[in-house]
């Protein structure tokens, strides 16, 4: 499935994917919390390494600073968690054990990582525990880095104390290139913000941090060749070059490469609005403070566009020192060549027939560009023209049919479409979208040429304070994805280690939970009291943002500068106590068994007092929550259909014929979206309000038949036009 293109039932995936089976089988107290799952795991049976302040760890074998400082990184990690303190020498460093055999920790490396992190560099480690010592072995740094993130995720107590079970795990990656793409240009994202993501990338093993650097409402990366593109195009809001460098050598501190993003020839405006006479129409420009797909694009006719981009990307060459360069390459929508009389000379004398001939007339003299710079070309899906010069590699947002068209013209190729995490879709959605799936069309050959995928995200609606809430820990399931075996698909149990690396990752600085109570009392106001509060958690965490591009329908007003501090920006993508009520949903539409009747039960009285507090209390008080009355209303009205249908099964009364009809209507009219939030319980209480009107069909029917009776019934009426 790919979200950004393909429309899917989302009430079926609410049954389907709590329903999945997992194929692989992995001992529970091994794969407790294990995200990304690794290739190979065999447990051993009731064994245990003890970990205790007397733990300590050796290095045999290859030795260099990037390892020591992994593993210093690795002990500080454990010793926040176990509130441990671990031996130390007199000048403060940890003290290392001198003889291997009786260390609890023996790190063994064959060799160094590459200088520069680089795609295809192995990471593969092979971890043995027993109940004396466990071993970390890896041909490389980067592969003994990826071991050490699962030895932390395997980090576990009971009433004994902290331990590592005793097993033996064989791992590497299934794909090469596993990014997180951060778009810093629409809301600028400091360098606090990329270094704590970054140490959630290293601890789910992601290896590519991708940063887009430029677009129509921002320039956000200093340059010494031609400052006007920083000092016109950012605020005054980018990284200097030397905070650039630190940020690309804390992320090779971790194993992870950096490669950046300027876009062009469209998403152009901050460059032209530096030099309007780069753009295809006279200027002047400013940057943009909205979003969408504007005019603006570079002139490939003019010379002077070749000039500024040979020296901007072969200053940016020297800076970033990855071999791959991302052009963008996007939504260029030709109004601005069409438009000029010159430009269609141009294509017409050239034989280029087209904008895209054009466009890709372009794409080739930046290539020349970037490899006379030592670098290779990647770019969107647009890029893709029987003329882009070999070496390049394709990007694609639009899905599977931009990797399979790629990949046949022999173009490497990853994929994001499905992966984009602006959008709020659940975590199952992303979980289960794969760049090569089985069923793929493709050859041996051009699977060969799937490297993997990145999660994006991009930065309309986000800010430094709500940006990790909408990465993570969504990002962590789709990092397994793109890590584990392609069998690894069991959701349900997906989601019960995602709660588990979540923590792991508030840990390592992640800041997707810790956001949430002041902004929470921000809503509320200075007189809210804890009951208020709680309260507004409770109703908070029933809700999830609008899903694909619908927030801009519901804020149209909203810029660069609005703040997003509303009720939506403190709703989550994925809602557990959403997929919690629909587990007992599930139970009493399949099961009837009355310890689920009475779960649902209780979760509609919780729903009830919740809306009447919130009425009685703080939207009473507070101006900032008035934009929630309409959803407490439509809550509690959801809420009563689910009641009503809960005592019809309880009952076994089924209720008169027309009852269904208008209490479909009624949960229609509760799912309009308001305040840019919506209520993904609501699909549950369709097929619960549906299986109370069918109950005298259910003795009929298989379960398969059952589940897809109330399925086909329980579907939403279509949207209003617009």
């Amino acid at each position: 499935m790919c979200n950004s293109s393909r429309p899917f039932s989302r009430l079926a995936l609410w049954l389907s994917c709590l329903l999945a089976g997992g194929e692989h089988l992995v001992a529970a107290t091994v794969s407790n919390g294990l995200m990304p799952q690794p290739a190979e795991i065999q447990a051993a049976t009731g064994g245990r390494l003890a970990v205790a302040a007397n733990f300590h760890l050796a290095v045999r074998g290859h030795d260099d600073a990037r390892l020591r400082a992994a593993l210093v990184r690795t002990l500080r990690s454990i010793e926040a968690r176990t509130g441990l303190g671990f031996a130390h020498e007199p000048a403060g460093a940890y003290a290392w054990a001198s003889d291997p055999t009786k260390a609890a920790l023996v790190v063994e490396c064959d060799g160094p990582a590459l200088p520069v992190p680089a795609l295809g560099e192995d990471e593969s480690y092979t971890l043995t525990i027993t109940p004396t010592q466990a071993i970390l072995r890896a041909p490389t740094v980067v592969g003994a880095m990826r071991g050490c993130a699962t030895l932390l995720q395997l980090l576990q107590s009971d009433g004994q104390g902290w331990f590592l079970p005793a097993a033996t795990i064989r791992d590497r990656p299934r794909f090469p290139w596993r990014g997180l793409m951060i778009d810093v240009a629409r809301h600028w994202q400091p360098i606090d913000v990329i270094e704590r993501n970054l140490d959630g990338m290293a601890l789910v093993k992601l290896n590519v941090l991708h940063l887009h650097l430029t677009d129509d409402q921002g320039f956000r990366i200093e340059s010494k060749t031609f400052p006007r593109l920083h000092e016109a195009g950012s605020d005054g809001h980018y990284f200097t070059q030397a905070e650039m460098r630190a940020i690309i050598a804390y992320a090779a501190d971790r194993g992870i490469r950096v490669v950046p993003e300027f876009d062009i020839p469209g998403h152009a405006t901050s460059w032209v609005a530096a030099y309007p006479e780069l753009a295809s129409a006279p200027g002047p420009y400013v940057v943009e403070r909205k979003w969408g797909v504007f005019d603006p694009v570079l002139d490939p006719t003019n010379p002077s566009v070749y000039v500024v981009l040979e020296g901007f990307l072969g200053e940016m060459a020297a800076l970033f020192p990855d071999a791959y360069l991302h052009i963008g390459g996007d939504e260029n929508n030709g109004v601005q060549w069409s438009a000029n009389a010159g430009i269609q000379t141009f294509i017409r004398e050239h034989g280029l027939k087209d904008n895209p001939g054009l466009h890709a007339w372009f794409n080739q003299h930046v290539h020349a560009i970037l490899a006379r710079h030592g670098k290779k070309l990647i770019g969107w899906d647009e890029i893709l023209h029987p003329d882009l010069p070999a070496g390049s590699m394709v990007h694609s947002w639009r899905g599977p049919e931009g990797i399979a068209e790629a990949t046949k013209l022999g173009f490497p190729a990853i994929l994001s479409n499905g992966y984009y995490i602006d959008l709020c879709y659940p975590t199952r959605d992303h979980y289960l979208n794969d760049p090569a799936p089985a069923d793929a069309p493709l050859t041996a050959a051009q699977r060969q040429l799937v490297l993997g995928g990145e999660a994006t995200m991009w930065a309309e609606w986000v800010s430094p304070e709500t940006i990790d809430s909408r990465i993570w820990p969504r990002t962590a399931a789709i990092a397994e994805r793109l890590w584990s075996p392609a069998n690894v698909r069991d959701v349900a149990d997906m989601y019960r280690r995602l709660a588990i690396v979540s923590r792991r990752l508030e840990e390592a600085g992640l800041q997707h939970e810790s956001y949430l109570p002041p902004a929470l009392r921000r809503l509320a106001g200075d007189d809210a009291t804890p009951a208020d509060l709680q309260a507004l958690r409770a109703f908070v965490d029933l809700l999830e943002p609008v899903k694909h591009y619908e927030r801009g329908r519901h804020q149209p007003n909203f810029n660069q500068h609005s703040p997003l501090t509303g009720l939506v920006d403190c709703a989550r993508p994925d809602s557990a106590a959403a997929r919690a009520f629909a587990s007992h949903v599930e139970a009493v539409v399949l099961g009837s068994s009355p310890t689920s009747l009475a779960e649902a039960a209780a979760d509609f009285a919780e729903w009830h007092r919740l809306a009447g507090q919130l009425r009685a209390g703080l939207l009473q008080h507070s101006p900032r929550l008035a934009e929630a009355a309409t959803v407490v209303a439509s809550l509690d009205e959801a809420t009563h259909v689910g009641d009503a249908a809960l005592q019809s099964l309880a009952s076994g009364r089924a209720p008169a014929s027309d009852w269904l009809a208008t209490q479909l209507a009624a949960l229609d009219r509760a799912a309009v979206p308001h305040a840019a939030v919506e209520q993904p319980a609501i699909a549950s209480i369709r097929l619960l309000a549906v299986a109370a009107a069918e109950q005298t069909k259910r003795a009929s029917l298989p379960p398969d038949a059952w589940r897809e009776h109330l399925q086909s019934l329980a579907q939403p009426a279509p949207p209003a036009p617009r």
